[in-house]
């Protein structure tokens, strides 16, 4: 029997927090083998596991009644056994022998003690399909990097801390690499996209055969160099460097919009893909849903249909048909042919016409949408372009083409379907709903917190918001245990200025939430500009 402490995440959210580790994975087991419709989401992490609830369909009071009521039936150390993966493994990285060294042993037997163990996805995080792999035969605590890598390549084996994990994309990373692997880590197009979810058995197989007193040499040969085995040269392993596919893709017809300049940025987004986060994928989709929503409304199309975001402005496009389309979000002028268009109202697009946005003279992102909506790679069931994690449809680049749909299912409507105006970007006022580790500050770090009038730094990308401003000073030291994150958290680094996270940040953290933007304020995040003001208050409380 569990009793995990409720910690509140928002509005929409909340943690249960155990003891240890080794109380997660039952606690999880427990609440999926009974999840009731209106919990999109499950995310492990190392103390705590996230409920994220879909409050339509679901009161966040019953779900914290059903939640606890599932814990009591989980019995510590139980949880049925999951599948087991073995992984072929070439203990090549450029750390093993210092890693060795530095925990008093020889290469060749930190391999042995690596192999032997059998190892469980305690939980994913960082990157979709990285698991953070446990076991209770591995007894090194192994340090972090000093200076993290810049890239490490997919398919790299790491350790640290009590951790041992696969790298299933190119990314920065500061684990000590100790071998290579070559399975596919991560298919966003498989039924089961991470090969390690949580609870999965993995043991490591070592193959190739390498010298490891030569290991050593590797890392100045760009991690593997000329010596990596053939065995393991696999399509898979190049497939998992791949990233975004090479463009937003084409409708079997051939119809679409040829970008001419995408301007600062410009990505294709829906809604997003809710439910992925208990395997590192985080939910993207527009910033700005309520912009995305009218856009696809003044089209006759579906609310979620996917539209193009505009960062900044810049964009010009060309209708290689006849088309509709409709821009909403941020404020700047909007040309089709050379004449001014008006936002919020939908325009017939000539065949060989272009559409020019200027640059925004408020807010940051704007929408563009077409009759039909736009095509591109689906991606667990989204078109959202997630550049951090390499899903969805590559960044619109010049020269590229847009495939069009045919997903109307209204008639355009004859008058825009609510008032609309320049988006408010000088200052906003956001509600905030209870964070998690608001016992991590000080009485005064929270009395600032809504006192302040903060400001958007340069630092604000899809994946969070780096606000200027006091330093909020904390009443407990140390590192927090990694834990799930979801947007709109207000997370506070060392620095004690807090970054709210946005639709592409990540699925679980280190980082104390002092306290989370409600759901509606999202979408004025997403408009905000770098030296925009920002006010708290307090969210009204809900049950």
């Amino acid at each position: 029997m569990l009793s995990p402490r409720v910690r509140p995440m928002g509005e929409r959210a909340f943690l249960l927090e155990v003891g240890a580790l080794d109380e997660v994975l039952p606690l999880h087991a427990a609440l999926a083998a009974a999840r009731p419709d209106g919990v999109v989401d499950l995310v492990p992490a190392a103390r705590t596991v996230l409920v994220r609830v879909d409050t339509r369909r679901l009161p966040l009071a019953a779900a914290r009644a059903w939640a606890l009521g599932a814990a009591a039936d989980a019995e510590p150390g139980g949880g049925t056994a999951g599948p087991l993966v073995e992984l072929d493994i070439v203990y090549d990285g450029a750390d093993l022998a210092e890693t060795a060294q530095l925990l008093g042993t020889g290469a060749d037997e930190l391999v042995r003690r690596h192999t032997a163990a059998e190892w469980r996805v305690a939980f994913t995080g960082f990157a979709p399909g990285f698991g953070y792999l446990v076991s209770e035969g591995w007894p090194f605590d192994v340090p972090r990097l000093d200076s993290p890598r810049t890239r490490v390549p997919a398919g790299a084996v790491g350790l640290a801390g009590g951790f041992s994990g696969a790298y299933p994309r190119d990314t920065p990373g500061g684990w000590r690499l100790i071998g290579t692997t070559a399975a596919r880590l991560f298919d966003p197009d498989a039924a089961s996209p991470a090969l390690l979810a949580p609870g999965t058995r993995v043991r490591f197989r070592e193959v190739g055969g390498l010298d490891r007193a030569r290991s050593g040499d590797l890392a100045g040969s760009g991690l593997y160099g000329a010596n990596r085995p053939a065995s393991v040269r696999s399509p898979d392993l190049e497939a998992a460097r791949g990233g975004t596919d090479a463009g937003p893709g084409f409708t079997a017809s051939g119809r679409g919009i040829r970008i001419v300049e995408p301007g600062l940025l410009a990505t294709l987004q829906d809604l997003g893909r809710e439910g992925a986060a208990s395997v590192g994928v985080a939910v993207s989709g527009a910033l700005d849903r309520g912009a995305l929503r009218t856009a696809n409304r003044l089209l006759g199309n579906p609310e979620g249909a996917a539209a193009i975001e505009v960062t900044m402005g810049g964009l010009r496009a060309v209708a290689e048909e006849d088309l509709w389309v409709a821009v909403t979000g941020a404020w700047g002028a909007v040309r089709i042919d050379g004449r001014d268009a008006d936002p919020y109202a939908a325009h017939p697009w000539p065949a060989g016409a272009e559409l020019q946005l200027d640059w925004f003279a408020h807010g940051a992102r704007a929408y563009v949408a077409v009759r039909g909506g736009l095509d591109g790679r689906l991606a667990l069931g989204s078109r959202a372009t997630d550049l951090l994690a390499g899903l969805g449809p590559a960044a619109l680049r010049a020269g590229g083409v847009v495939g069009i749909r045919d997903d109307a299912v209204a008639p355009i409507p004859v008058a825009p379907p609510a008032a609309w105006g320049a988006p408010h970007d000088d200052e906003l006022e956001l509600d905030l709903a209870p964070g998690p580790r608001a016992d991590w500050f000080t009485p005064a770090a929270l009395t600032t917190l809504y006192d302040t009038v903060w400001t958007v730094s340069n630092h604000a990308d899809r994946v969070g918001a780096r606000l200027d401003g006091p330093s909020l000073a904390r009443s407990r030291e140390g590192e927090l245990a990694s834990e799930g994150m979801v947007p709109g958290a207000l997370q506070v680094p060392p620095s004690g200025r807090p970054t709210i996270l946005l639709a592409d940040g990540p699925v679980t953290g280190g980082y104390p939430v002092i306290a989370v933007v409600t759901d509606a304020g999202l979408d004025l995040v997403a408009q905000a500009r770098p030296s925009t003001r920002i006010r708290f208050r307090h969210a009204r409380a809900s049950a």
